[in-house]
């Protein structure tokens, strides 16, 4: 299943810094595990974005208990799961197996 994950801050950014390293080191290994595809920070600085790839919403919850932001409850976690319907063709479709291949012109 796809999911979208919103982490907002709650905290002020010097906390938040503390912990950068060890969130950094903790969205490459989840990347390197096949766990996420793309995340970064929102613009204006206010957060940060997940685009996730986990079997159910259990293991997608256990992979954000572990991250420092939360661990430490610098942010606040939305969770959009999305059905995706649609994807581009160079998508990898493992992570959007049931949407259909669009490919581009």
């Amino acid at each position: 299943m796809l999911f979208i994950v919103i982490l907002s801050n709650r905290r002020p950014a010097d906390e938040i810094e503390a912990h950068q390293g060890g969130h950094r080191d903790w969205l490459v290994a989840n990347t390197r595990a096949g766990r996420i595809a793309v995340a970064g920070p929102l613009e204006p600085r206010t957060g940060g974005l997940i685009m996730a790839h986990c079997a159910d919403r259990t293991e997608l919850d256990l992979m954000m208990a572990e991250d420092p932001f939360v661990v430490h409850r610098l942010v606040d976690v939305q969770v959009l799961c999305v059905a995706a319907a649609l994807r581009h063709d160079a998508f990898p479709a493992r992570w959007a197996a049931e949407a259909k291949s669009v490919p581009q012109n």
